[in-house]
Formats: C-alpha cells, sequence, structure tokens
C-alpha cells in the first residue's frame, strides 16, 4: 500500500484510539496511544476511571464489579446533556451511544432545568468563552461571565445554578477569579458549582474530587478552616477510590488535610 494511501486509512484510527493525556487538576498536556486501554467501551456511566500519573495510565474500578462483567469507561466528558453527549460521540467516535444514560435520558431534566429560552445564550456563548479561557484573556473571560450569569430581569426567568450550561459558565468564571487572584469572588463561584457537581457524579469521579479540592484551598486559604476541612475530608471520600491512597494528588490532600486539622486545633 501506498505510504500516502497507509497514512489515510490509520490516521482515523489512531485519532479514534489516542487519550488526552491530563495533569492532576484533569488540564490537557498531551495526547498519547494506549493499546490495551483502546480495547475498551465506552459508557455514559461507566464501571471505571482512568487518570494519569505522568505519562502513565492507570485505570481504576469506581464500583464493585461483578464476576465477567465488562470493564467500561467513558470516552468523553459526561457532564453533558444527551444530546450533546450523543453528537459528540458520533463526531469523534462515529457510534450513537445506546447506553442506559442515553437511552433514558435520565439527568436531561436537571440538566436542562430552566427555561430554553432563558439558557441557549449561556450554551451559544460557551465556545466563545472556552476561547478566551485557551488564551488566557481573564480579565474579558470573567467580564462576559459575570454578564451571563447575572440576573436577566424581566419576563425571562433566571436560570437555576443546576442546569448545565451556567454550571459550565460558573466554572469559567471561576477559573478567570483565580487566575485574577480575586479569591472571594472565586470561592462564592465555586461554592454554587459543589451541589450540582454533587448530583450529576454520583459515583466517585476525579472531575468531582478536583472539584472539592480546588473549592478546598480556596477556603483553607481564606481562613474558613472548618469549611475546608468538610470540603476537604469529601474530596479525600472519593479520591482514595478513584485515585488510591499512593497517588501524588491524594498525598497532597492528606497533606492539606493535616494543615487544616492543626490550624483548627491551635485555633
Amino acid at each position: 500500500m501506498h505510504v500516502t494511501n497507509l497514512f489515510c486509512v490509520l490516521s482515523p484510527q489512531l485519532t479514534c484510539n489516542c487519550f488526552t493525556i491530563s495533569d492532576g487538576e484533569l488540564q490537557e498536556i498531551g495526547v498519547g496511544l494506549y493499546p490495551s486501554m483502546s480495547l475498551l467501551n465506552h459508557d455514559c456511566r461507566p464501571s471505571c476511571v482512568m487518570l494519569f500519573e505522568g505519562n502513565t495510565l492507570h485505570l481504576r474500578a469506581i464500583r464493585d464489579m461483578r464476576p465477567a462483567e465488562e470493564l467500561t469507561i467513558s470516552y468523553i466528558g459526561t457532564l453533558a446533556p444527551t444530546r450533546d453527549r450523543q453528537t459528540q460521540l458520533e463526531e469523534q467516535y462515529h457510534f450513537t451511544c445506546q447506553c442506559q444514560r442515553c437511552t433514558t435520558a435520565d439527568m436531561d431534566s436537571m440538566m436542562l432545568c430552566g427555561e430554553e429560552e432563558a439558557w441557549t445564550p449561556l450554551r451559544e456563548a460557551i465556545p466563545r468563552l472556552e476561547n478566551l479561557q485557551t488564551h488566557g484573556n481573564w480579565e474579558e473571560l470573567l467580564h462576559e461571565c459575570s454578564s451571563l450569569l447575572a440576573p436577566v430581569g424581566g419576563a425571562v426567568p433566571a436560570v437555576p445554578d443546576g442546569n448545565v450550561y451556567r454550571l459550565r459558565v460558573t466554572d469559567l468564571a471561576l477559573d478567570a477569579c483565580i487566575n485574577l487572584a480575586q479569591w472571594d469572588t472565586a470561592l462564592a463561584y465555586g461554592t454554587i458549582t459543589l451541589e450540582p457537581y454533587r448530583q450529576y457524579y454520583p459515583d466517585p469521579h476525579p472531575a468531582h474530587a478536583i472539584q472539592l479540592m480546588r473549592v478546598a484551598k480556596l477556603q483553607h486559604f481564606l481562613v474558613h478552616l472548618g469549611d475546608a476541612q468538610h470540603t476537604l475530608r469529601l474530596a479525600y471520600d472519593i479520591m482514595k477510590v478513584t485515585h488510591g491512597n499512593q497517588h501524588p494528588l491524594t498525598s497532597d490532600l492528606i497533606r492539606k488535610l493535616e494543615e487544616c486539622r492543626a490550624e483548627l486545633d491551635r485555633a
């Protein structure tokens, strides 16, 4: 086979079977090919999660498994309504997901809560906001997020905090505040996200643990020690499953928890 033709055949296969390598806070830092992990099938509520330690990929079960039960992972982020997940899977992986979450659309009523006319501007703004995040335009990002999250008034009702598009904009506002060192505002945004994250991640998930850690660090920095200790404990309950006690991030969390405990004892 001609080299060009071979590349045309292999390139889509490589693209579909590569994994995004992320750091401890789930920020993308590269792409890698892990052949054995590529054999795992997708489920929008998977039995396993993947996480990286450097460029080493770990697979961890997040619930008790039955003998001979299939191990599944999610190929995409699951914090999205059914239509958005299925569209992404069709575009990137060329299949229509028929997992239980997709066939029942069991979380869509929560994720799409509120009036569509009110949350549509949030959904449409997200690609533009994510581009500002990518380029580090933090002040502009915070300004746009704040405007979108402000009460609209008039006949259009407010979008509930649990709406998945409002949640994404709130996360982006949190990220902007952290990069602008606006700690009190960052904590306010972060606190708003915790209950939706708890609802949308019924199983242990790294994204939920990382979000709890981000909020706990803000609470600790602002000397809300009791709150920080509570949030860190919630994060640890998840991370001991998703990461294990030997992972560097878990060790960091345990150190933070010990610092918090010592400071509370001195208070």
